[in-house]
């Protein structure tokens, strides 16, 4: 006996399912792998030109966020337009639309033209990641769905460990939008293979569209995370400009939210949060990636700034994170089965948070053996995070609402790792300016605000400052280090928060054990 979706799955699409995976595994990869790609290239990217763009710290972080928010924005918009016109088109048209982008990034002329062709590049990037999901769900028996989802999700895992390793190879042979102009030969291959394999489906009874919802939180986000942004550069949270974008962005999204909850086609369903366990593995999933998004920006100007490692080395030097990623991840089940959603999920967060903590006590000379074995601690910690809480996300609601959960956790990742970026890049450039104003006094002073921005600038302005330039040098590694330290503990808190919120709320081994019991049920008969 099949499944209710079975008689909907043709004889020749089961049989090249296995294909069809591959296929869209290839498209989720470059979406994530371009993320992790340009972790590596950050410093090249800041380095003045002809090597870089010259790109300030804030510059960089928008270059990142840009991507992050216009993707989240629209990522249920574009599930529900997939639904209307057809998952195929939609996944079809977002590649072509991200291909493009990232040709036109890797020609960019200057940090405000990577900054909008990277929010291009996020447009095709919406569309391409709910559709890659839902073609899975219409290829696949439901007896099978759980380990094609499973491998589906691996990607990201393999995206992380051969971004940065590709990135640093390109910019050690190429200039730095090759780290870009490498995703279209791969778009190309991917459409032609799609054309070829993936069938088309759609939802026979679309939901409407909702463009106002749509506006208001992109809207919110972006005035959010741009009045933080422009805290840190001016190193004064009090200062009138970035209090009125920050409550601006606020009120936005507490407009969004309002919204939301009246329309009778809501892009987001806030009705979702009223389930405390829901709302603890949402929480949980966006402060993992705020800390790690932040950690990952610092440590990249720690290794190549501070302690000279090219762009390659510095992307072999996160393989250990990776690589805990992928041996546990897979593995975190079993730990849920002993121990217990609540009791795997806070030790996870604790150990996040240690490794965080850990930052704080490295400095230039620091053996390198000791930050490889953060880095596996810290891929261990988030394995066990993400694992449990995403069977707790697709457990708390009825399974109909399956596709409204992954969007929401998806949405949630990304959102928490643009403010990590955001806020904990505002923390490291306000605490990097303070460190090193006062060695700064003798530059002139446009000179002087430029080298405040940055490690990178302040190196910069150094080495075309010639003999007369090598006192800054040491000020600047010192202002940097002890910018990190405080930078790390902010995350260390911020992880603690995560601890507790989800050693209070999630379930314990009980409910697991439960829904281990429950599991025949998702491959019997049915209906």
């Amino acid at each position: 006996m099949t499944t209710s979706p079975a008689p909907r799955i043709p004889e020749a699409v089961h049989r090249r399912r296995w294909a069809i995976l591959g296929v869209l595994m290839l498209s989720l990869l470059i979406v994530v792998l371009d993320n992790s790609i340009l972790n590596v290239a950050i410093k090249t990217i800041a380095t003045p030109a002809p090597t870089g763009l010259g790109a300030t710290q804030s510059e960089i972080e928008w270059a990142i966020n840009s991507y992050t928010l216009v993707f989240a924005g629209l990522l249920f918009t574009a599930g529900l337009i997939g639904d209307r016109l057809g998952r195929k088109k939609v996944l079809l048209g977002g590649l072509v639309v991200f291909g493009i982008g990232s040709a036109l990034a890797a020609e960019s002329g200057s940090p405000g033209q990577l900054i909008t062709y990277r929010a291009v590049m996020a447009l095709g990037a919406a569309f391409v990641m709910p559709a890659t999901l839902a073609v899975l769900m219409n290829v696949f028996e439901r007896s099978e769905q759980p380990k094609a989802i499973g491998i589906w999700a691996g990607g990201v895992g393999l995206a992380i460990a051969i971004g940065p390793i590709t990135g640093g190879a390109l910019l050690d042979h190429f200039w730095w939008g090759s780290v870009f102009l490498i995703n279209v030969p791969i778009v190309l291959v991917a459409l032609a293979l799609m054309v070829w394999l993936v069938p088309d489906s759609r939802d026979p009874r679309p939901g409407r569209l909702d463009p106002v919802g749509v506006v208001l939180s992109v809207l919110g986000l972006v005035l959010l995370v741009y009045g933080i942004i422009k805290g840190g550069e001016l190193a004064d949270f009090t200062d009138a400009r970035v209090l009125a974008t920050i409550i601006a962005g606020v009120v936005v999204l507490i407009g969004f939210v309002v919204y939301e909850k009246r329309s009778d086609h809501p892009s987001l369903d806030v009705t979702y949060f009223r389930n405390k366990v829901f709302s603890a593995a949402m929480a949980a999933i966006a402060l993992v990636f705020f800390a790690l998004m932040g950690v990952t920006f610092f440590g990249v100007f720690y290794t190549q700034s501070v302690r000279g490692y090219s762009p390659l080395e510095s992307g072999l030097l996160m393989l250990p994170l990776a690589a805990a990623q992928m041996i546990f991840a897979p593995r975190a089940r079993l730990l849920v089965d002993r121990f217990g959603n609540r009791a795997t999920t806070t030790a996870g967060m604790l150990l996040i948070a240690a490794t965080l903590a850990a930052f704080a006590g490295f400095e230039a000379d620091t053996p390198i053996w000791l930050l490889e074995v953060v880095f596996f601690l810290m891929g261990t910690g988030m394995a066990h995070i993400m694992t449990p809480t995403s069977v707790v996300i697709m457990q708390a609601l009825p399974r109909e609402k399956a596709g409204s959960a992954s969007a929401l956790s998806n949405t949630f990742r990304q959102v928490g790792g643009a403010l990590g970026i955001a806020v904990l890049g505002s923390v490291l450039a306000t605490s990097y300016r303070n460190g090193i104003e006062d060695r700064l006094g003798a530059l002139p002073p446009g000179l002087r605000d430029t080298a405040g921005e940055s490690i990178e600038a302040t190196l910069g302005i150094a080495e075309k400052l010639g003999p007369r330039g090598q006192a800054l040098v040491t000020p600047a590694y010192d202002a940097f280090l002890h910018a990190m330290h405080v930078t790390a503990l902010w995350g260390t808190g911020v992880a603690l928060v995560g601890a507790v919120v989800v050693a209070v709320f999630l379930p314990g081994k009980s409910p697991a054990a439960e829904a281990g019991e429950r599991e025949p049920e998702l491959i019997s008969t049915g209906d």
